[in-house]
């Protein structure tokens, strides 16, 4: 289908349909392009100099489709690679950010957390933000959350509720042991929002922010179009497509979606 100026969203997999979603209600004429790079999931675990690649290819593949705008639906490229990226490409690029000002006011014991996958948790730019935003970095615990992201890509989520409800489960008895007084987390990772049903099962008393208002809230009015969204996807030995439309069709999301490759997938 033709697109017109389209809002192009990205990410590894299957995290970055929820901020589609809400582009979707905020701005209903707003056409839309789902990129979900299966292929290279995870981006957390690439070293910078791959992931700076991946990013590179990924620009120019979507530059194809005159996007009005492109949001790098996820933490890791949006936390570490980010200056580099924007000389890459002359339309607007939209980053996640974790929602640390909002969990610190939200805090009601000023200690907090955000849940990542692990090479974001480890990197110095990371760090940076943190200190950025608070003077007492100490009371933000940063959490490697990688085994939780690949609960939602893997789809167990979906089609092992039980499987995946013990896993969280014991994922943040854990995390709340080495970690006391934490009682606002941040979603620093776009596949986790899927799973906020079970962290609230689990653990009822925290709040868990998901930063994807916040970037559809600066994305502005966008352009108009038709309405329309077209997905497009690809894949690996791992990460099949057929698995991939097995989770749209579990999450009744109905879009044209096309198999693609990068340059370097080929």
């Amino acid at each position: 289908m033709k697109l017109y100026k389209p809002i192009a969203v990205f990410d590894a997999g299957i995290g970055s349909y929820a901020i589609v979603d809400l582009i979707r209600r905020k701005l209903p004429h707003q056409d839309i392009l789902y990129f979900a790079d299966r292929a290279n999931f995870p981006y957390g675990r690439k070293p910078r100099s791959e992931l700076l690649g991946i990013m590179r290819q990924t620009l120019d593949f979507l530059m194809g489709y005159d996007p009005s705008a492109i949001v790098i639906a996820s933490n890791v490229p949006s936390i570490t690679v980010m200056d580099d990226m924007v000389p890459m490409t002359n339309v607007r690029l939209f980053g996640v950010l974790p929602p640390l000002p909002e969990a610190l006011a939200q805090s009601r014991t000023g200690k907090v957390g955000i849940m990542g996958v692990q090479s974001m948790i480890d990197s110095p730019e990371l760090r940076h933000f943190v200190a950025r935003h608070t003077d007492r970095p100490e009371n933000v615990a940063l959490i490697n959350a990688s085994s939780m992201v690949d609960l939602v890509e893997s789809g167990d989520f979906l089609f092992d509720p039980a499987g995946t409800r013990q896993k969280v489960d014991h994922f943040l008895q854990g995390l709340f042991v080495e970690h006391l007084g934490i009682d606002v987390l941040t979603l620093s990772s776009t596949h986790l929002p899927w799973l906020l049903p079970y962290f609230l099962d689990c653990r009822p008393s925290c709040r868990f922010l998901d930063p994807a208002e916040a970037i559809v809230h600066t994305i502005g009015e966008g352009t108009r179009g038709s309405g329309k969204t077209i997905g497009l996807v690809t894949e690996s030995a791992e990460y099949r497509v057929d698995a991939f439309r097995a989770m749209l069709t579990k999450l009744r999301i109905d879009i044209p979606l096309d198999v693609v490759s990068l340059p370097s997938q080929r």
